[in-house]
């Protein structure tokens, strides 16, 4: 069955909201289970070292992920890649769930983020590429609400299962992962391939076929038609100026293709290293550990956090087409940073059990509510849309997976050494988030475009700039198709 309009722009983007969800659903699955009884007996009781390993192995498979998508995934298409990310997922989600022994959980969650990698890589660019540009940002604004909905329900699957102490109250909430996955795989027999893969690798009749569908007479065809032909003029650009090989990644080209590179990893990593999934896979030990809750109430607070991640996510709906990306980038990190700072000092005085630590701890964990507020807002979906925006056609599929696995093992980094940091050095760990999120404020103001409203095609104008030789190919007829306003079902 070939879907029509609307409903092909829906199965698209309900198909990489349910990729985010089932990523949102893993990220938190661990985190939430580490300090259960029933986990904790099934493994032996691992100790905070190992415990960190278990949780933050499956990063370093999803960063294998990506870089194998990087290899095979632009040959394979978007539609093919995501499908055999869902397949190793589901067999990952399998092992995981099976496990008796430490070594059999660690396997399952490798394979796991092998399958995350590849998905996680993949669907944003697929989205990005079906998606209406002035609404782009807030259709991967959807995918990142999804993302915390994921989050929100395994927070609060785990604490419904914290009494338990059977194995059953840890492998129910890790095989209910393939509730996210068995649909995509339907959802994915129904989608199409993205048109700008199927122009670049020289399928122009299909993809054709493919906008026309999609538009399905909300457009004059001659509109459609008119972004066809930008489309074959943009992969004709950038095979003239060689934008396509693995060496271009690197290659400061007429189109920037090395700063649009760098770019794309840069945000990916800035992400990660600001500390988010710190507090998202740990918000049960902090609350604990560094906020000084009981461990009952820690997982309350915890299931409270990212509950209220989930409403804040709402908000960039309204905002990230608006203001723009830059904007909220800039903003919120700045905020992020400032919030790091005041909570190291409110920690310090929660473990000097100073007269005002109780006082320290309320406000400690309302800094908590306002780093995950202020991340949800400016930066969250930001990241996902940003390097899709900002990469040439011919290299987004490899850009963008190698962008994903500099996120990957920077999260690695992270969950590895905060169960460690907040043992060992307690508040200054905080100290060193609020010093990396405050680096990242004059590197994103002084290099990062803003993309808000651009088609696709024209993020390789934006970094031709001035020169002739490009932009005399790629303004060819530009007028024309500028006058079409991009609303409704219309394709990026």
């Amino acid at each position: 069955m070939k879907l029509q309009g609307n409903a092909l722009l829906a199965a698209v983007t309900a198909l990489t909201a349910l990729g985010f969800m089932q990523i949102g659903f893993d990220i938190g699955l661990m985190g939430g289970l580490v300090n259960q009884r029933a986990f904790n007996d099934t493994f032996n009781s691992p100790s905070p070292t190992m415990l960190g390993f278990i949780v933050s192995i499956m990063e370093v498979g999803a960063f294998f992920g990506s870089i194998s998508n990087a290899i095979f995934g632009e040959s394979m298409g978007r539609k093919k890649s995501t499908g055999l990310g869902v397949i190793v997922l589901i067999i990952g989600s399998l092992l995981q769930a099976t496990a008796y022994h430490r070594s059999h959980l660690v396997v399952g969650r490798i394979v796991t983020g092998f399958g995350l990698g590849i998905v996680n890589s993949t669907t944003p660019v697929m989205q990005a590429e079906f998606s209406p540009k002035a609404t782009r940002g807030l259709y991967v604004c959807v995918q990142l609400t999804t993302l915390n909905l994921g989050t929100l329900l395994v927070y609060w699957i785990d604490y419904g299962f914290s009494t338990h102490v059977n194995s059953y109250a840890w492998r129910v909430p890790v095989i209910l992962q393939c509730a996210f996955l068995l649909p995509m795989l339907l959802l994915l027999l129904h989608a199409d391939e993205t048109p700008r893969w199927l122009a670049a690798h020289d399928r122009q009749d299909d993809a054709l076929e493919v906008l026309r569908r999609l538009n399905n007479g909300k457009i004059p065809d001659s509109d459609v038609v008119a972004t066809y032909e930008d489309i074959l003029r943009t992969v004709s650009a950038e095979r003239a100026v060689g934008a396509g090989s693995w060496k271009d990644l690197l290659k400061n080209d007429k189109i920037q293709s090395q700063r649009r590179f760098f770019i794309a990893c840069a945000i990916q990593m800035f992400q990660q290293l600001g500390g988010i999934n710190a507090i998202i896979y740990y918000s049960g030990t902090i609350f604990h550990k560094s906020v000084g809750f009981s461990a009952n109430m820690s997982s309350l607070m915890s299931g409270f956090l990212q509950t209220w991640m989930f409403l804040a996510s709402f908000i960039p709906w309204l905002l990230i087409d608006r203001i723009g990306r830059r904007r909220l980038l800039l903003s919120m990190i700045s905020l992020m940073a400032a919030v790091m700072a005041v909570q190291s000092a409110l920690v310090r005085q929660i473990e000097n059990d100073t007269t005002i630590g109780h006082v320290s701890g309320i406000a400690a964990a309302a800094m908590l509510f306002v780093f995950e507020g202020a991340f949800t807002i400016g930066f969250q979906a930001t990241v996902w849309v940003y390097p899709a925006e900002i990469l040439p056609l011919r290299l987004r599929q490899r850009g963008s997976a190698i962008s994903t696995a500099a996120n990957w093992i920077c999260n690695y980094i992270i969950v590895q050494i905060t169960l460690p940091a907040v043992t060992n050095i307690g508040w200054k760990t905080y100290i060193i988030f609020a010093v990396l999120n405050a680096l990242w404020v004059p590197v994103i103001f002084f290099f990062f475009p803003e993309t808000k409203g651009l088609q696709l095609e024209d993020v390789d104008r934006l970094f031709a700039g001035q020169d002739e030789h490009v932009t005399g190919g790629l303004f060819d007829t530009k007028s024309t198709r500028e006058e079409i306003e991009m609303t409704g079902p219309q394709l990026a």
